[in-house]
């Protein structure tokens, strides 16, 4: 009998640009295992729940792929080639710190009629510099491949493959799910062909409980990375529990806890063995630190360990 998952992907069609997705996520995935290098999976943003097949509505989540996209520039840093597997038009490494409005004004318009020329305003280049020249060494050493999805099942055949294609690299994979994925969903068989007509009054909507992939995910996809996942909660008495719930189910390697008020400020790491807070100091937030620095530079150690103490 197929598991729930199975049949997930059975009764789902793939992304119409999934054979090409699945050729650049290989040849990534096969050249940095070539040249030694650790590979994170970093996954971002909502994804979203089809109301019909022609899609006009769907059913959304608020996440706008902050932690991700700050998340994969300080694996960068830390010398990590990054895939970067993110909602469509969800915040990206380095263009987030500009983001609408905020980018305009840091450009002035020197209008000189035809030979008009745009400049970057003397008191932004300094914010500026640091983040393009970061940007351009990660593009141009080919450091990060930026994999788009929009619904939970284009995100569920690109984290397969993603998964398929990260396996040869053994303890140095490492998968960071930081994605908001749908915990409900309508099965393709139950939606209708065409937008839904108002006329017809309410519509009765029954939705069914999505697969958790970090079962196969551990146990059959990736089984020797370091694979870490994400709990937001609301209730703080009830975090830790639910994280040692999630590790005991699916045996990965850590969950990091966060509390929808303060995770900008502050999270738990939880793995069987224990559980220690990482937050950001008042001067740190002071001096606009990010949360994420802290949560990838411990993170990197905790797979370097895991990567020392393994037994081939």
């Amino acid at each position: 009998m197929a598991s729930h998952w199975e049949e997930f992907y059975a009764t789902h069609l793939p992304p119409s640009d999934f054979e090409d997705n699945r050729m650049l996520l290989k040849e990534f995935c096969d050249r940095h295992n070539k040249s030694g290098d650790r590979i994170v999976l970093v996954t971002s943003g909502g994804t979203t729940v089809p109301l019909e097949h022609n899609t006009v509505r769907f059913v959304d989540n608020f996440s706008a792929g902050t932690r991700g996209a700050a998340s994969a520039e300080y694996f960068l840093e830390h010398g990590y080639a990054v895939i970067f597997m993110h909602r469509l038009k969800s915040l990206e490494p380095y263009t987030r710190h500009f983001n609408g409005q905020k980018f305009m004004d840091m450009l002035e318009l020197n209008d000189r009629g035809p030979n008009t020329t745009i400049t970057v305003k003397p008191d932004s280049v300094d914010v500026l510099a640091p983040i393009l020249a970061n940007y351009k060494v990660a593009q141009d050493n080919g450091k990060i491949l930026y994999v788009t999805f929009t619904t939970v099942s284009d995100y569920f055949w690109l984290l397969r493959s993603a998964c398929e294609c990260l396996q040869p690299l053994g303890t140095k994979a490492l998968l960071y799910l930081a994605a908001a994925v749908s915990d409900f969903y309508i099965p393709s068989n139950q939606m209708p062909t065409h937008k839904i007509q108002s006329g017809a009054g309410a519509p009765t909507i029954s939705l069914q409980l999505v697969p958790k992939l970090l079962a196969p995910l551990v146990s059959l996809w990736v089984p020797q990375a370091y694979v870490v996942s994400f709990k937001l909660e609301t209730d703080e008495s009830i975090l830790i529990t639910k994280a040692r719930d999630s590790l005991n189910k699916y045996k990965h390697k850590l969950v990091i806890g966060n509390i929808l008020q303060t995770r900008r400020q502050k999270v738990v790491f939880v793995t069987p063995e224990s559980s220690y807070e990482v937050s950001l100091t008042r001067d740190q937030m002071m001096n606009a630190m990010e949360i994420e620095d802290l949560i990838v530079s411990n993170i990197v150690i905790g797979h370097s360990d895991y990567i020392g103490s393994f037994k081939y």
